[in-house]
Parts: C-alpha cells; sequence; structure tokens
C-alpha cells in the first residue's frame, strides 16, 4: 500500500446529478474530463503516484479513465479500485458492465470493503478512501448526497480538498 501523503482520492456525482446525464461527448463533460486530466497532473506533479478511485457511474469512471491515460505517460503512478462490495456493478446496463470490467483490469489493486450489499458499504467505501489519502479532488456541485458526505468527512479528518466545478468553460 501507497503512503497516505502521496495517495490522491477521487469523489464526485453519478450521472443522475450532472446536467449531461450519460451523455459523455457532452461539451460540458469533455471540460469537467479536462478539469479532472489537469487536477491529476498538477497532484502527480506535487508528488502523489497512488489515487484511489470509488468506482461509482459517472464522475469516478471519468476519474479512472484519467488516472489510467495519466499512468501511460508518468512513471510511478498507481491507480487502486476501492469497491463498496464485491459484485458492485453486476446489475448495470451492459455497456456499463463492459466499461468497468476494463476500467478494472487497468487497475494495479482492488479493494471490496465488504463482501455483499449492505444498507452502509456505500459511506464506508467513501470513508476507506479518505483514511487512506491525503488529497481528496471533488467534482462538486453543492447538492446533498455521498459526494457531499465524502468531503465533508475528508474535512473533518484533515484531508485537504480541491473542488472541480462541474460546468465551466467547455
Amino acid at each position: 500500500m501507497a503512503a497516505r501523503q502521496e495517495t490522491c482520492a477521487f469523489t464526485g456525482h453519478r450521472p443522475g446529478k450532472l446536467p449531461w446525464g450519460d451523455d459523455e461527448r457532452d461539451l460540458r463533460c469533455l471540460a469537467l474530463r479536462r478539469r479532472i486530466a489537469d487536477a491529476l497532473q498538477a497532484a502527480y506533479d506535487e508528488g502523489f503516484r497512488h489515487f484511489l478511485c470509488g468506482m461509482a457511474q459517472g464522475c469516478d469512471l471519468y476519474f479512472c479513465e484519467e488516472v489510467q491515460s495519466l499512468k501511460r505517460v508518468r512513471d510511478g503512478v498507481t491507480l487502486e479500485a476501492a469497491l463498496p462490495y464485491a459484485g458492485h456493478a453486476d446489475r448495470w446496463r451492459t455497456d456499463k458492465r463492459i466499461q468497468y470490467a476494463e476500467l478494472l483490469r487497468g487497475c494495479d489493486d482492488a479493494v471490496a470493503v465488504s463482501p455483499s450489499y449492505t444498507p452502509h458499504c456505500m459511506l464506508q467505501r467513501d470513508r476507506y478512501l479518505i483514511d487512506h489519502a491525503s488529497l481528496l479532488l471533488a467534482a462538486y456541485d453543492g447538492t446533498p448526497g455521498g459526494t457531499r458526505y465524502t468531503i465533508e468527512y475528508a474535512l473533518k479528518r484533515g484531508v485537504e480538498v480541491r473542488y472541480l466545478p462541474i460546468v465551466g468553460e467547455a
């Protein structure tokens, strides 16, 4: 396991809270992905080498893809998938399950915080991300939910939070 001081985690919204939903070709989505890539490069330049991803649909998967892109051009980058439970994506649409499986194969490690679904496994996954990182990148629009919970938990634990606006210049 990488040292906490060189570990960066991510949190962000699922498609239902994104103004473009599932349309990853939307210019706002592409702009967010550029912001994520830029934030990852900045974190790398500051010495972060290990990246944690919660593997939820939407922003988490964008983050996962961008870290895998960073791995191809920078030395020493590792990516860990923090799954809320084994079988996390089993009920997703077929195309999303295929995307998830491909991204999971590109991770250096994966940990399921719970062997099966429980009412609290998503929050346990979010706490795992924060408990193992010293930086949190957050694609967040201010609304309540898991992303806000993760940010609040990070702030309570003294983890630096860097906000990436959901909608900005395209």
